[in-house]
């Protein structure tokens, strides 16, 4: 997954996020520093860097997605910081670090996630050399995928889910809201960003959501063969939590089909646009050899 591209590319939202974060005034420094805290605490950026690179595919200027990029970032960490809290999945570690919450406290951890999420939208409308009716569009997108329709919704299906039987395709429906949506908005958005055609939106959508459940699979099976220290954050958790998974109704090896075969449909979605998609190609089938 690491290339030169990849490399350029987190360069340049390892640099800009920090313009999207801002500097308390008030004396409330605290809740400001937890927000870069988790922002900047590492990962491979995968929702930005997906962002920047549809852009690139609709318009080769990938610099224009920048502040979209962010965003879509900006909520991902909102989500992350909202997860570990004890009323959710009660992670002390993130990423190889304490949680926001072990370092910050609960009330404050809380609010960063709030402010990321809130703060994503001010980046939005700070896009440069976007049309502004495609500055509209990706504030309604990213609204819907983060919101009871996408991600904080598959967040409701997945605590429902605890302790009972759940379906393949009922699994599948909360994945695709929970991880799915918010990989659909960074694709989206990057779309959006380069002035992409109907076509390019509908199938840069479609990539996101196959993408979206192998990411899922793969994590699946992280979780029960993943190495804690590789990870970053403790193992073992969909079983503690009486979750049922993709391991749980396949088992390991057959996940991993499955993941693969997300794969695959997922960069056959890529045909519909005419120029070099091989950066996606190779980012989507790298991350199903992914260990952390």
């Amino acid at each position: 997954m690491t290339n030169d591209k990849y490399s350029v590319y987190l360069d340049l939202i390892n640099n800009r996020i920090r313009d999207y974060i801002p500097v308390s005034v008030y004396g409330q420094d605290v809740v400001s520093e937890a927000m870069n805290y988790s922002v900047n605490i590492g990962g491979k950026r995968i929702r930005p860097v997906l962002t920047l690179e549809f852009c690139n595919l609709c318009c080769g200027e990938y610099e224009k997605a920048i502040s979209f990029a962010a965003a879509v970032e900006m909520i991902h960490t909102y989500s992350l910081i909202h997860d570990d809290l004890p009323c959710m999945d009660n992670d002390d570690m993130r990423r190889g670090q304490p949680s926001n919450h072990k370092k910050f406290g609960e009330a404050n951890a809380l609010l960063a996630g709030d402010a990321l999420l809130t703060h994503a939208f001010s980046a939005i409308c700070k896009a440069d050399g976007i049309d502004e009716i495609n500055i509209i569009k990706a504030a309604q997108v990213l609204s819907e995928c983060a919101g009871v329709n996408g991600m904080i919704g598959g967040q409701v299906l997945d605590i429902k889910n605890e302790g009972k039987a759940v379906s393949s395709d009922e699994l599948i429906t909360t994945h695709n809201l929970k991880t799915g949506a918010l990989i659909k908005a960074a694709c989206v958005l990057g779309c959006l960003a380069g002035n992409g055609t109907d076509k390019q939106i509908e199938a840069a959508g479609e990539y996101a959501e196959n993408l979206g459940l192998a990411f899922q699979v793969i994590d699946d099976i992280l979780d029960v063969t993943g190495d804690e220290a590789t990870l970053g954050k403790p193992v073992g958790s969909d079983c503690e939590n009486e979750k049922t998974t993709f391991v749980t109704l396949y088992g390991t090896e057959k996940s991993f089909q499955i993941a693969k075969e997300y794969t695959e449909k997922a960069v056959d979605c890529l045909k519909a646009f005419e120029t070099d998609t091989s950066f996606l190609k190779n980012l989507a089938f790298s991350l199903i050899e992914r260990k952390s």
